[in-house]
């Protein structure tokens, strides 16, 4: 079985989020979604999402890719959660391209950054509605 995981806060879940997870999942037969927490968004983005961890995990789990969803807490869990979860493929979005390519070095996971879906974000959602 390959796993493959990929990391977010998936706050004002999108069709973006949608087709990440589809082409994340397409890369292997079992999707773990590391989903960071209210505190580690607040305590390391000084970000603060608009559901709450359990709202958005919630979302998580209802989608047909999601195998399953785990805590991200801290951004050095990586590796650990690499291993930890005998995964094959790291996943990211293209806008982190380069950040993480130490994963690949410390473990022997596959690094992957995904091009993202142009049109959409949840940055460009909230400024278009004035969050």
């Amino acid at each position: 079985m390959k796993r493959v995981i990929t990391y977010g806060t998936f706050d004002l879940l999108h069709y973006g989020h949608i087709e990440l997870l589809r082409r994340a999942k397409a890369l292997g037969d079992y999707l773990v979604v590391a989903l960071s927490t209210d505190e580690f968004n607040w305590d390391s983005k000084q970000k603060k999402a608009y559901f709450s961890y359990e709202k958005r995990k919630a979302l998580l789990e209802a989608i047909r890719y999601v195998d399953l969803v785990i805590p991200e807490e801290a951004w050095d869990q990586k590796v650990r959660d690499i291993k930890l979860y005998e995964i094959d493929t790291f996943v990211m979005g293209d806008d982190w391209k380069g950040q993480f390519d130490f994963v690949g070095e410390q473990t022997d996971a596959e690094v992957i950054y995904l091009p993202r879906t142009p049109e959409i974000s949840t940055t460009k959602i909230k400024k278009d509605l004035k969050m």
